[in-house]
């Protein structure tokens, strides 16, 4: 599924983040940095060693925010480590720091100059965040960040399972609505 927005491409698939040949990827990391489970264990088993290097000099992150580093043996130039919100660890702040996660994401590739990106499901897998919850919040941060951000050209949400992509779908078509 493909919408333009702004003068960017936004783009929803299933697939394997990890082998996705764009500017950057975005990893959901955990504020060390150092790898766990799920996309982050992936994407740091893809970059091998100079990922993890690479990302002991960065940490910690804290929650809401991301830390640019190299790609290590990734096809994708960098590595674009957000933080998520823990589900139900601070409620009242979650969908703020979901969405700062995106956003400061976001930041980082047009200051770097990153054009065509590509972004997992964040704090939804271990972290708990449900789809349903997550993705509009998501989608609207990233749709907001592209229509006053020319300099974008492609966000790629790649998205692991059947569910996980149907509930992005639903929301896009949910926030683009006329």
């Amino acid at each position: 599924m493909q919408r333009t927005i702004g003068g960017a491409v936004l783009e929803l698939v299933q697939g394997d983040i990890t082998l996705q040949e764009v500017d950057a990827l975005f990893n959901a990391a955990n504020s060390r940095l150092m790898g766990g489970g799920g996309v982050d264990g992936a994407i740091h088993r893809a970059g091998g060693p100079a990922l993890l290097e690479a990302c002991r000099q960065l940490a910690p992150c804290p929650t809401g925010e991301a830390r640019l580093t190299t790609a290590g043996n990734l096809k994708a130039q960098y590595v674009i480590h957000a933080v998520g919100p823990i589900y139900q660890r601070d409620p009242a702040n979650d969908a703020a720091l979901l969405s700062s996660a995106y956003r400061s994401s976001l930041e980082l590739a047009s200051y770097h100059g990153i054009r065509r990106l590509a972004f997992p499901s964040l704090s939804t897998g271990a972290y708990g965040y449900p789809i349903d919850e997550a993705a509009p919040v998501a989608l609207s941060t990233v749709i907001t960040y592209l229509q006053q951000h020319p300099e974008i050209e492609l966000v790629r949400f790649v998205l692991f399972d059947s569910r996980t992509f149907d509930a992005y779908q639903q929301a896009l078509a949910s926030l683009l609505k006329p």
